[in-house]
């Protein structure tokens, strides 16, 4: 219908109907809206489809100033008009308007989604969205679903995790094509289009009309906005456009989101072609669509497209017709041959780029398909506006909006055909694209939502050549960047490969379309057809042979290379992804037998492939000399399809390979790489840098291992199963390079190695021999086999962690093949194969991941060094393997020396590879074998126990290879008539072992020794003429025999024996007349391998005649051969087990055995050596010698420094290291000795020498992190859920400090609390010391360092010299005695009268200093630089809080405060109470004693004022009460009773001078005690109800006069009611303090606990000070008597006192004036304070006493609420999600990681964060890395993360995705380090953050 009306309206220009109002006037627009849709109501509609169309005209019209804003800014502000944006908005309006006929817009919307039938979820996200996918539910492996559905469905026990989207992507759940239903979620579960009720036809009948206008206007704005200029429009100018039509996208968006009705409206408007035709055309007499259409065409022309106007040309060729059109296109014919038709146009669009200039190479002419790339034929809106999002190079709106239309059936079906026929045009715009990483993200987005859909994607294959369009679109994407091979014969090369230098290869650009590709082949229907068309196997075979031989290797032989290029990670990338994951997916196809067709095509036309690259490459029979390529694409393709077909297929192995000449040319290669990994791995190739280890590296690491190097290896055992052996056994050493070493001579001449390259490319050759014989991947393994296998050898190495297992496997890359890692198999291999370590945490605070380590037995029986060998990417992983199995042995006890590497059994063959074993029983090898044996026997130069292991391993496959036994008679028949021409009589190792070699005819350079002793045998001629009619002088050349079988290859193939014989291209090797001359020698060997065997057994041993038989004593050991005895040994046991074996396999051999072990063995004769190898092997062994004993030294160094590291570092145990060599030993020395850790001198610490100990100072606000409540806070997970830091002690003490600063002096406030809650400075260090002046110069030689260090220098920042412990500053030891024995050990006698008055006359004596401040000596000086440190520690907010800014009072409370924060930390330390006591804790290395000196002389600076220091208020009565009011005006001072006590006491101690006396010590305290009792009473007395209080008040007054008044409670307590009563501190009781009062009804147990409770602080802090004072004690005790023992510790109890009745408080009390004297007068100034204020006057005395230990947040059991809450919440400051978000754990502020929004002054949020909440420490957990990072000052560390997984493993970054659980112990140990302070020394990896935190 809406096509008719839209045809109407075209049908010719009405004249505008007249109830349209004039366009200017504001339009009703609802009122129209109703008007409108009442018209289309009606039968007859044809008069308001025509009024509609007109207002769409006008309103959408495109002939707006948008035009002009997309031309140019000026353009748009002539149009003025309000700016282009105003009409857009208004036409959108109308839009909204009609669509809802008039009613309101959300309404309509609401009205729309009833009517939504869509039983998918289908949310389209972008990149960096968190999504999940589960492996159990899911059938296609990109299945993915939102968070909201994973949440609603059921995976418990799933194998699922979580993953941050790479391109973005949408979620699959309801649809069953991806998953299964069981995981669908509740909402998706029940809908089906059953129950939806019919949309009723008007709703949206307007959107049939409007629609197509409004998508046409949209479409019209894309061709404006796209300028074709002469070079690649700007980013800027794209991005101008689509943000002007950001609001009309966004609409399209919206509309997708009402549901499935108005999905199926826009997928109606966007699929009707009639529609499209008559709106786009350009053929009416509309200016502007004209112009419209032609920007479109030129569009169009300008991308390298046709636009089909020529029906007749094209006809035929339309992708979208279809048919099939690959007849017509004579693709069958296609020879492979393949090119381009001129593609001039497309070069000149690389043009601009600089591309065209480079040599490229074109391909021949074609016979392609050309319209794939150059047709696109638009006939629907859907089509073009797919074009225009790719021309725009896919803005994410656009692909939202397309992507959100799939659910709708159709329109994916439309959709997919559509992406299809643009999908060559998709590769050239990527081609060209700036931003090809963002784009191809956008790509896949779209494409994976496609072509993950099986029977969608059949469907595409089949009507729109799917498969034909990808592989000519990635041929073509290929072919712009190849270059010429220089592989082998560089001039005449034909063969191209691509040039992995360019960007297309280097950016991996080709990825998407790859990846679509591997995408498609995974759906078996699909991947069928593309093995059964012929031509595409073909056309797909040449483009992998574009890989075939790419970064080609030429090794540097003179300098090294000036420039290191990279272009080896883009090459095997390339490598993997383009070639092998396709391979892997084809494969996954071919299992069972129906498949076989499949096998044989491919392999068919891999061979013809190979064929022609040899042709191309010009190759023969030799490979070019060093050079190397590692890429081999087509041989891995032949091989790996070979595997597939006799492990699955059961296809006949010989029906599938190629005749001999193709095999002996198909293994060059593979077998080049296996010799060139030697050649690096001996350092062969260090010129070209270390990109080429790089290279050797990859080819064998876990992600390539089986696309590269278990292929090649595979095809080579193919090849040697089917070759002549011998041919290749010296194909084998000739391409290692050492056939010139293989000779009985001492010495040789290697034309081709140089001497120090021998050895290791010997024991190369070897290694690779063994490894081709004894690896069974391919040959008769099964899946599971191999999967424990690669896991024994990986857990073998080291022990590993589950992910990095799980990493290490090679998997099957193909995602379908079924072993998937996590799976089943996977999990019960691991189980069965290794045991799980626990994480654990050592002392030192490293934290271990939960590892696994091999079970017992699989050390026993499973650990196979060849797989070792083969999966290792560094040498000293096999080490570490060897090293691990000795541990074992020699724990195990089964052997306790040095073991070899254990020989191991292998799986049996499978019956085609049989012929593999050949190569163990041919005379090749055994002529080397027995030459190597000779050779190490005679202790020639070059071989090592390596290469002596190898041999020996050789001879052992062999025996347990070798044929059916043969029989003995047989073998002494043949005996005489032997054939003299070869050493060995036949070709059977068993046989060939007993047979006696004598004579050999060796050529040896003229200086070798053998020479001299011929010419003296030559003299004698019988014995020269017995020799030469012997006849039996072997001589032997293994290239002789290689030429000579390759010969005879060549002549026996059919198709050769007209062609001339093939050059010999060897003559390259040696360059004559280089060598020295060569003469020939005659050596006397007369040994056989038995015998040579038994005499290394001897040599091994080193005793004579040290084997022997063991059956002759137990002839048991013939029967049962299995001995486990012989598993485990070194040499010396595997020779005994060889030596069994062969006995086993012959009679013959264990006669011949036992005869040469009767023969004495007379001794090997000590060899004669020239000088010259004297020197030679002299250096050789000195080096050897020299190189164990630094072994060894570094060893002992190494274990002295762990030693001594377990020592230093031990930050949980300090018990046992005593914090200074302190000489107490003679109690006369009052001297301290210090040691001096930089020059090592000792001596006490004098003025003009003064030593310090190294100190950190750091600030630290942990101890205002106390709380009240023992509720521990949470970390809030739900919005309701906040945390108020209103009960932590900091902010208790800023309150009460801000009371006390309103209503009273300031200066006499300053000396009533402490500060330091917040921003305290903390004190710590490690117990070294050093002379100041060595320190001083240590600082500079650090500052001239300039090597990264993880300190700042010019902050003051040091390692400690010895220790390594982080320190910032020297805190000066005061010269004297550390320990003030003699003053304190004789106690005063003198009355507490006395004392006090001491006490006041020392406090007013200034200066009285040993040292007097005014004579500026060194130690004052540095006491004052360190005082600076200490200041300059902490933020001026946190030294500061004195209304008058500077006054010396701040500096003097700061100073107090610095003592009182160290010692509650240390008790904090302890436990926050001292019941454990004793001083080892202490011991922790404290400095406290030095700090005192340091703060009391600067303490004594500022003397008090003698009126105001508070001893005076303490201890004598003031007679004159009234001179108080005199000064009315003045603020008062601070009433005695306010005062902190415990701040008290730290003044009175640091005004007094140092040393201090123990006597004066006690004094202050007994004094100090009163205050602080009376202060617990009178709160006491606030805190209880009235009627209680008048209770006390009697019982107290009736014992007023008994004889220990003084000291009983409730006396005290009934006065201090009384006297307190007088003033109105009780009164005005209102009903809210009731509230506050807690309703206990107090028993005298009570009264007496809640008074020691108010005390015990104060006893504590008092205790820890005399214990670092004097150095006393602690004592330790029960919780329960804590107070009594620290009292008595104190001093505070009478000696007499008697411990029968339950103790009392009160005891410890003694009051140094009458007590209730005192007590009025302290009591007097609160009352005269609460006249006025007697609310604050009652919160400032009741102080809370029990605070609980700091703790940081609990955190939640599992990671992903943590997670859900906090990844999503927004930033306070701007509103957006941040990129990361971080919470902090000590107050769990929600703050921005690096954000910007919150930046202030340069400061980013962390750190601004960690100055406020912990003056420069802050502790954040990441929340989308779950990692906790530490913020301390101004550096940096990743601390590790508290969320572990199910196998104990941190999940940095949330990779892995899997659910992760709290653990304990690590939160433990971060709170732990987060109290003791101790972040700097434990975590080693710092780093400055330069505020960007």
């Amino acid at each position: 219908m809406a096509a008719a009306a839209a045809a109407a309206a075209v049908g010719g220009p009405q004249p505008p109907q007249p109830e349209l109002p004039a366009p200017g006037l504001s339009l009703d627009k609802a009122a129209t809206a109703a008007h409108l849709k009442a018209a289309l109501s009606r039968p007859d509609n044809r008069a308001g489809a025509e009024e509609l169309q007109a207002l769409l005209e006008r309103v959408l019209s495109a002939e707006r100033p948008l035009t002009a804003a997309a031309d140019g800014e000026e353009a748009a502000a002539a149009g003025g008009g309000g700016g282009p944006g105003a009409a857009e908005e208004e036409a959108l309006e109308w839009c909204k308007c009609l669509l809802a006929g008039g009613g309101g817009y959300d309404e309509f919307c609401a009205a729309v989604r009833a009517y939504d039938p869509a039983a998918l979820c289908g949310l389209v996200w972008t990149a960096n969205f968190v999504a999940y996918r589960c492996r159990t539910c899911g059938i296609s492996p990109c299945m993915s679903l939102c968070a909201e559905c994973f949440h609603q469905g059921d995976h418990t026990g799933h194998d699922f995790n979580m993953f941050r989207s790479q391109a973005g992507g949408a979620c699959d759940c309801g649809d069953s094509n991806v998953m299964r239903e069981s995981g669908f979620c509740k909402r998706h579960q029940i809908k089906s289009s059953s129950n939806i009720p019919c949309v009723p036809k008007d709703l949206l009948m307007m959107s049939e009309f409007v629609l197509p206008r409004f998508i046409f206007c949209l479409i019209q704005y894309l061709r404006e906005g796209y300028n074709e200029p002469a070079d690649v429009p700007s980013e800027k100018d794209l991005n101008k456009v689509l943000q002007l039509l950001e609001p009309q996208i966004s609409f399209l968006e919206d509309l997708t989101k009402m549901g499935g009705a108005m999905r199926s409206v826009l997928t109606q408007v966007l699929t009707n072609q009639q529609n499209y035709k008559d709106l786009t055309s350009g053929l009416g007499e509309n200016a502007c669509a004209k112009k419209s259409h032609e920007k479109y065409l030129i569009a169009l022309k300008s991308s390298g497209l046709t636009y089909p106007e020529d029906k007749l040309v094209y006809g035929v060729q339309e992708p979208s017709a279809g048919t099939s059109t690959l007849a017509v296109q004579g693709f069958a014919g296609a020879a492979g041959t393949f090119g381009q038709l001129d593609s001039s146009d497309e070069e000149d669009q690389d043009g601009s780029q600089g591309l065209g200039k480079r040599k490229r190479v074109k391909l021949s002419g074609s016979t392609k398909d050309q319209s794939i790339m150059d047709v696109l034929k638009h006939k629907s809106f859907l089509e073009e506006l797919l074009f225009w999002t790719i021309k725009y190079e896919f803005p994410q709106k656009m692909v939202t909006f397309l992507l959100n239309m799939l659910p709708d059936q159709e329109y994916k079906v439309a959709f997919t055909k559509t992406f299809v026929q643009h999908y060559a045009f998709i590769m050239k715009t990527l081609k060209k694209s700036h931003e090809s990483d963002t784009m191809s993200n956008r790509i896949v987005h779209i494409s994976v939502q496609l072509f993950s859909n099986e029977e969608l994607a059949r469907q595409v294959t089949e009507e729109c050549q799917l498969l034909d369009i990808m592989v000519t679109v990635l041929l073509y994407m290929m072919e712009s960047c190849l270059i010429k091979s220089e592989l082998q014969d560089e001039e005449n090369s034909l063969h191209v490969v691509v040039n992995c230098g360019e960007a297309l290869l280097k950016n991996n650009t080709y990825w998407p379309l790859v990846s679509d590709f591997i995408n498609i082949l995974s759906h078996q229907s699909v991947a069928k057809r593309f093995l059964e068309d012929h031509g595409l196997l073909v056309t797909w075979m040449n483009f992998v042979s574009f890989f075939q031989g790419m970064n080609l290797n030429k090794r540097e032989l003179n300098e090294h290379v000036e420039f290191e290029s990279q272009t080896y990670y883009a090459a095997f990338a390339a490598e993997l992804e383009a070639c092998a994951q396709p391979m892997w997916g084809l494969l996954s196809h071919c299992k069972v037998r129906e498949t076989q067709e499949y096998t044989r095509n491919v392999v068919r036309y891999c061979l013809e492939a190979l064929q022609d690259w040899f042709d191309a490459i010009n190759f023969v029979d030799e490979p070019a000399p060093n050079q190397v390529t590692f890429h081999l694409p087509l041989h891995r393709y032949y091989a790996m399809f070979l595997s597939k077909a006799v492990k699955c297929q059961e296809l006949d192995l010989d029906s599938v390979l190629p005749d001999q000449e193709m095999l002996m040319k198909l293994m060059i290669h593979p077998l080049q790489i296996q010799a060139s990994l030697a050649e690096i791995h001996s350092n062969m190739w260090v010129r070209n840098g270390l990109q080429i280890k790089g290279q050797a590296m990859t080819y064998v690491q876990s992600h390539f291992c089986n696309s590269m190097i278990d292929p090649d290896i595979y095809l080579l055992q193919v090849c040697a199963s089917r070759l002549d052996p011998d041919y290749f056994i010296s194909s084998v050493f000739e391409r290692f390079k050492v056939v010139d070493l293989l000779t009985m001579a001492s010495q040789h001449q290697n034309t081709v190695l140089d001497a120090e390259h021998e050895r290791s490319m010997l024991e190369g050759a070897l290694t690779f021999l063994v490894i081709l014989l004894s690896l069974r991947l391919h040959l008769g393994m099964s899946d599971d086999e191999i999967l424990r296998a690669e896991m024994v050898a990986q857990l073998c190495m080291n022990d590993r962690t589950h992910s990095s297992l799980l990493d290490l496997i090679p998997e099957n890359p193909n995602p379908k093949s079924g072993i998937i890692p996590g799976s089943y198999s996977f999990e019960s291999v691991l189980s069965a194969v290794a045991d799980f370590k626990a994480p654990v945490f050592e002392p030192g605070g490293s934290m271990q991941q939960g590892m696994y380590t091999p079970k017992a037995e699989v050390w026993d029986q499973e650990f196979d060094p060849v797989m070792v060998i083969l999966r290792t990417v560094y040498r000293r992983d096999v080490q570490s393997a060897m090293d691990r199995y000795t541990a074992f042995l020699k724990q195990s006890g089964k052997f306790p020396g040095n073991p070899w590497p254990p020989y191991k059994k292998r799986t049996p063959l499978h019956p085609s590879y049989k012929g593999l074993m050949r190569l163990l029983h041919c005379k090749t090898l055994h002529i080397v074998l027995f030459t190597l044996l000779y050779k190490i026997l005679m202790d020639h130069q070059n071989l090592s126990e390596h290469v002596l292991c190898m041999v020996l391993y050789l001879i052992e496959l062999g025996l347990e290879n070798s044929a059916e036994e043969e029989s003995d008679e047989e073998a002494s028949v043949c005996g005489p008539e032997r054939c003299h021409d070869s050493w060995f009589p036949g070709s059977n190792l068993v046989s060939n072992m007993r047979h006696f070699i004598n004579y050999v005819r060796v050529r040896v350079p003229e200086t070798a020794p053998e020479v001299k002793r011929d010419s003296l045998a030559s003299t004698s001629s019988d014995s020269l003429s017995s020799l030469q009619n012997s006849g039996t002088a072997q001589v032997f050349s293994l290239v002789a025999e290689r030429r000579k079988k390759f010969q005879e290859i060549i002549n026996r193939s059919s198709s050769e024996a007209n062609q001339v014989v093939r050059p010999k291209t060897s003559s390259k090797w040696s360059a004559p007349g280089s060598a020295p001359q060569l003469t020939t020698a005659i050596l006397e060997i007369k040994e056989s391998i038995l015998s040579l065997l038994i005499k290394l057994h001897h040599k091994l041993s080193g005793k004579q005649n040290s084997y022997y038989p063991p059956w002759l004593d137990d002839i048991e050991i013939l029967i049962q051969p299995e001995i486990p005895k012989y598993n485990h040994g070194d040499g010396i046991t595997a020779v005994e087990r060889i030596l069994l074996k062969a006995a086993l396999q012959s009679r013959m051999n264990k006669r011949i055995i036992e005869e040469i072990c009767r023969k004495v063995t007379p001794p090997v004769p000590p060899k004669k050596i020239t000088a010259a190898e004297k020197k030679t092997l002299d250096k050789e062994e000195r080096r050897q010698k020299a190189r164990e004993r630094q072994q060894k030294l570094l060893a002992e160094f190494a274990s002295r420094q762990k030693s001594f590291m377990e020592t230093a570092m031990d930050v949980d145990s300090p018990e046992n290291d005593i914090p200074m060599e302190i000489t107490t030993a003679e109690p006369q020395v009052s001297e301290a000795v210090y040691d001096c850790v930089i020059c090592g001198q000792s001596g006490p610490s004098s003025e003009d020498r003064p030593t310090g100990l190294v100190v950190l100072l750091q600030a630290s606000s942990v101890l205002g992190q106390c709380r009240d409540n023992i509720e521990p806070k949470k970390l809030p997970i739900t919005e309701e859920e906040q945390i108020y830091p209103w009960d932590t002690y900091a902010a208790v003490h800023d309150v009460r400090l801000s009371l006390l600063q309103r209503y009273f002096k300031d200066s006499s406030c300053l000396l009533a609390v402490s500060i330091g809650w917040e921003g305290g400075v903390y004190v710590q260090t490690c117990g070294h010391t050093l002379h100041i002046d060595c320190h001083k110069s240590y600082m500079e030689s650090l500052r001239n360092d300039q090597v990264l260090q993880g300190f700042s220098v010019d902050k003051g920042e040091f390692t400690c010299p010895l220790c390594r412990q982080f320190a910032n500053s020297v805190l000066p030891c005061y010269p004297g005695s550390n320990v003030e024995s003699n003053l304190w050990q004789r106690p005063s006698n003198k009355s507490i009268q006395d004392l006090i008055k001491e006490v006041e006359e020392l406090q007013g004596r200034p200066g009285a200093f040993p040292v007097s401040i005014s004579s500026e000596t060194n130690l004052s000086k540095e006491m004052e630089s360190v005082m600076k440190d200490i200041k300059n520690t902490t933020q001026k907010k946190y030294r500061d809080y004195s209304k008058t800014p500077g006054s010396p009072d701040n500096d003097f409370l700061f100073m107090y405060s610095v003592a009182r924060t160290n010692l509650e930390l240390e008790l904090i330390h302890r436990g926050g109470n001292l019941c454990s006591g004793g001083a080892s804790t202490a011991g922790k290395r404290s400095c406290l004693n030095q700090l005192f000196h340091v703060l009391a002389l600067h303490m004594r600076l500022y003397s008090i004022d003698s009126e105001y220091n508070p001893w005076r208020k303490l201890t004598q009565l003031v007679e004159e009460v009234n001179s108080q009011q005199g000064n009315e005006e003045q603020q008062p001072e601070v009433p005695i009773l306010y005062h902190d006590v415990t701040s008290l006491l730290l003044i009175q101690i640091l005004m007094m001078p140092q040393p201090l006396r123990k006597d004066h010590f006690t004094c202050i305290v007994k004094v100090l005690f009163t205050l602080l009792y009376t202060q617990a009473l009178v709160a006491l007395s606030v805190k209880c109800n009235e009627e209680d209080r008048s209770a006390w008040k009697h019982m107290g007054a009736l014992k007023k006069n008994t004889c220990d008044a003084e000291k009983s409670y409730e006396v005290l307590l009934s006065f201090v009611i009384s006297e307190l009563s007088k003033g109105k501190l009780y009164h005005e009781e209102g009903t809210q303090e009731c509230a506050m009062v807690s309703p206990i009804a107090w028993s005298p147990e009570s009264m007496e606990k809640y008074l020691q409770d108010f005390c015990l602080p104060f006893l504590r802090i008092t205790s820890l000070l005399q214990h670092h004072l004097f150095g006393e004690d602690l004592p330790s005790c029960q919780e329960e008597e804590e107070f009594s023992v620290l009292s008595s510790c104190l001093g505070l109890l009478p000696t007499f006192y008697q411990t029968e009745h339950p103790f009392i408080s009160a005891s410890c009390l003694d009051w140094p004036v009458p007590a209730f004297d005192i007590i009025s007068q302290w009591c007097f100034e609160i009352n005269s304070f609460t006249e006025r204020h007697a609310e604050q006057g009652k919160a400032l005395l009741i102080q809370e006493s029990r605070w609980k230990l700091p703790h940081l947040l609990q955190l939640p059991e599992n990671y992903n609420t943590i997670f859900q809450y906090y990844h999503r919440k927004t930033c306070s400051v701007c509103t957006k999600v941040p990129k990361d978000p971080a919470v902090c754990l000590v107050c769990g502020t929600f703050v921005c990681l690096k954000g910007l929004c919150c930046k202030q002054q340069s400061y980013c949020e962390c750190v601004l964060h960690s100055q406020n909440c912990g003056a420069g420490t802050g502790i954040f957990l990441l929340i989308n890395a779950s990692v906790i990072i530490i913020i301390r000052g101004h550096r940096f560390c990743l601390w590790g993360s508290v969320y572990l997984d199910a196998h104990g493993e941190e999940d940095r970054d949330l990779r892995r995705g899997k659910p992760l659980y709290i653990c304990k112990e690590r939160y433990k140990v971060l709170e732990q380090q987060w109290i003791s302070h101790t972040f700097d020394h434990i975590n080693k990896r710092w780093g400055p953050h330069y505020n960007g935190l």
